[in-house]
């Protein structure tokens, strides 16, 4: 594909959907840099230049930005949202330039109105043209739903296989070919092909499943590092994970607010009538509905001062006093240790266990 000469475009990680947003990209026709992956040093550079207060997901998305800005890059993106992240994009620019780097920053998908998307991409680059745009996005949102299908089945299996690390292998593999798939077709093989791989491994269930949803905010239910891979360490423990956030839901969410909102206020009642903001409403509204559906417990994950999910705190603790219901509360900031992270999720394991046991 031909290059802008001399235009390198950046964006944050967020889990594995790095990959997905690099092919929608592409069609910007920038080099695309890839920020490396996330480590405590990312964490450490986004803390030193951030506000001492703001949430976690912020000084990561900057941290990102040092790291793709040092690689070479001189264009940023950063796509739009609810609650304080609608408002990152200024400060990050502000702070970023005061750090001396010389780059472009743009705001994208703040609306997913058709008309201010494609002149969201258009003040990129210019000479793109409406139906490029919409293949693109037809393309983009088709992976998006297949890696979010597969993640879900591997999340709800891997803690099962019989030998250690064939789901991962089949996972690997997965996202190697959906990314390099560049056709409908080729798209929809991809997805055929590790639903066979993965209905073919073999597997070593109990007869009672432990099964633990995970609700809350959305940067650290979907980006691993933040919070210290917990649905890795859940499989290990041979429990069934449920996550019900994830890009595609949050696109349907935003596309068809107003319909969800109401399902999820529905779902939440008497805890919660009203809506708390971002995903603190779905939140309860989740936890409610697996309540009723025999879930074993709930995980709920919030970056320090995440204003929707402390909302919906309370609820979750009336929930849980309602209907002797284990709910576990963890909260991420830069100083949040790996260590008692698992020392408590081990403990929330044992107590569900036990409770099993009768």
């Amino acid at each position: 594909m031909l290059q802008i000469k001399g235009r390198s475009l950046s964006f944050p990680h967020i889990g594995d959907y790095w990959l997905l947003i690099k092919n929608l990209l592409e069609i910007l026709e920038c080099e695309i840099i890839i920020p490396p992956p996330i480590t405590k040093k990312t964490l450490e550079l986004g803390q030193k230049y951030s506000p001492e207060f703001v949430c976690i997901p912020f000084k990561y998305n900057l941290g990102n930005y040092i790291e793709a800005l040092e690689k070479g890059a001189n264009v940023l993106v950063q796509s739009g949202g609810g609650c304080r992240f609608n408002y990152y994009a200024e400060v990050q620019e502000t702070i970023l330039k005061n750090l001396g780097y010389n780059f472009e920053f743009y705001q994208v998908m703040g609306s997913l109105n058709p008309l201010a998307v494609f002149n969201d991409f258009k003040q990129i680059n210019p000479k793109l043209t409406n139906p490029k745009i919409i293949m693109a996005f037809l393309k983009f949102y088709k992976k998006l739903r297949i890696f979010d299908e597969i993640d879900d089945i591997i999340r709800k299996k891997v803690g099962f296989e019989k030998h250690d690390g064939d789901i991962e292998k089949i996972r690997k593999k997965f996202l190697i070919e959906l990314g390099q798939a560049k056709t409908f077709r080729e798209i929809s093989n991809v997805k055929k092909e590790t639903l066979d791989e993965i209905y073919s491994v073999e597997l070593e269930k109990p007869k009672r499943l432990l099964k633990v949803g995970i609700v809350g905010e959305l940067y650290v239910l979907m980006e691993p590092f933040s919070n210290f891979f917990i649905e890795k360490t859940l499989g290990k423990m041979g429990v069934e994970v449920h996550r019900f956030v994830t890009v595609s839901s949050i696109l349907n969410h935003r596309m068809l607010s107003n319909m969800h909102m109401k399902e999820f206020i529905r779902a939440a009642k008497p805890y919660l009538n009203y809506n708390a903001g971002a995903h603190g409403t779905e939140s309860v509204g989740r936890t409610h509905e697996m309540v009723k559906e025999g879930f074993d417990g709930v995980i709920h994950l919030k970056p320090f001062g995440c204003m929707p999910e402390i909302s919906a705190m309370s609820a979750l603790y009336k929930i849980s006093r309602d209907h002797k219901f284990p709910i576990i509360f963890f909260s991420f900031d830069s100083q949040t240790s790996e260590t008692g992270l698992k020392t408590r999720l081990e403990a929330f394991y044992d107590m569900i266990k036990m409770k099993e046991n009768g």
